[in-house]
């Protein structure tokens, strides 16, 4: 059992029963508050509910069993309950060791065309296509935030949102450099070419987590958008341009095209602007996962990766806890949990070990 979560568990109650209460339902700004803090207990609470159900009907099959008449019948529904238990005991011990300030069910991903000229590009496009298959398998949303087609295909980089449960947890260790190694299309020897992109993953923040002075922080233009897109995205001044504290060493840039409205543009910039502010401020609070974004993420080049996509072998390898299956084309087509399990496994097998040397 989790004894710690009890205190949780008596506050989840208690703030139900006050959302019932008729002078606190017709107080908006109380009601909003309660409802925010029951929502934040629940990622934690519920599945410590349904833990505690599966063992009292586990244990109440476990009497059953001793009955031979009902032996055969507690024995199946024990086969059924087991392994549920286990799972949420999994999961909720993984809740237990995360940062609730690292709680994210929003993120922005932005993927960017390294070493590799075309090439590196239309990899940048596997990419996409690998995380946006991964996110609609788990039942995420995905929203199209900003894009820069390559010349022969995919990306030189793109960038869209990703909401859902779990979602940071799960994409969190994907930021870095991914590199590939295959014959391109363009390859008229069949000679296997090294290439590589990067991908960060930037939790979205609610706007009053980062704070920014639109006055006096950022200065921005607008300007026609280039590529595909027909006459309305040649010929408008739709594409948005937002320098952060331009002329700083702090100073950042983030552009927009994608939307058909210069507002609509500048807000996608801004969020994106917001995300990597947020990251910005986490890694000066926690040093020890990366001490600035562009260490993070890496240069781009060839040799700073963090994962390696062999086609012609249908191979595809972690380096940083050394794990290689052979099922590239499964990885690519969605299946990513086969590389995102064995590396929050270790994660978990660390974080137990800390906390157990405390």
């Amino acid at each position: 059992m989790f004894p710690t979560l009890e205190p949780q568990l008596a506050r989840y109650a208690e703030l139900e029963q006050q959302l019932y209460d008729p002078a606190i339902a017709g107080d908006p700004v109380k009601a909003g508050a309660i409802g925010k803090e029951r929502g934040a207990l629940a990622k934690i609470v519920e599945p410590y509910i349904e833990y505690k159900r599966l063992c009292r009907a586990i244990a109440d099959a476990e009497v059953m069993a001793a009955d031979p008449d009902l032996k055969d019948m507690a024995d199946e529904e024990l086969a059924d309950l087991r392994p549920k238990r286990d799972a949420l005991h999994a999961r909720i011990e993984e809740k237990l060791l995360l940062d609730p300030s690292e709680d994210f069910s929003k993120l922005i991903i932005e993927i960017r065309a390294g070493t590799g000229g075309d090439e590196a590009a239309l990899f940048a496009g596997n990419l996409y296509e690998m995380y946006t298959r991964y996110a609609r398998e788990k039942g995420w949303k995905i929203e199209e935030i900003a894009s820069s087609p390559g010349e022969a295909g995919g990306f030189k980089e793109v960038a869209f949102g990703v909401t859902g449960d779990d979602v940071y947890q799960l994409l969190r260790y994907e930021s870095g450099g991914h590199r590939v190694q295959r014959v391109p299309a363009t390859e008229t020897q069949g000679r296997i070419h090294t290439s590589a992109a990067t991908v960060a993953v930037l939790p979205e923040p609610e706007e009053a987590q980062v704070e920014i002075n639109e006055a006096n922080d950022i200065e921005w233009e607008r300007m026609r958008a280039g590529g595909a897109g027909g006459q309305h995205v040649n010929k408008t001044e739709s594409a948005v341009r937002i320098w952060y504290k331009k002329g700083t060493p702090d100073e950042m840039e983030v552009k927009c095209q994608d939307g058909r409205s210069q507002g609509k543009n500048y807000e996608q910039a801004m969020r994106i602007l917001r995300s990597r502010l947020f990251e910005r401020q986490q890694e000066r609070i926690h040093r020890e996962r990366a001490s600035m974004r562009k260490e993070q993420i890496g240069s781009g080049d060839r040799n700073a990766r963090i994962r390696t996509y062999n086609f012609p072998q249908n191979r595809c390898t972690d380096h940083r806890i050394e794990f290689t299956v052979y099922k590239l084309d499964a990885i690519m087509a969605g299946a990513l949990d086969q590389m995102i399990q064995p590396m929050r496994d270790h994660v978990k097998k660390e974080k137990l070990a800390a906390n157990g040397a405390k």
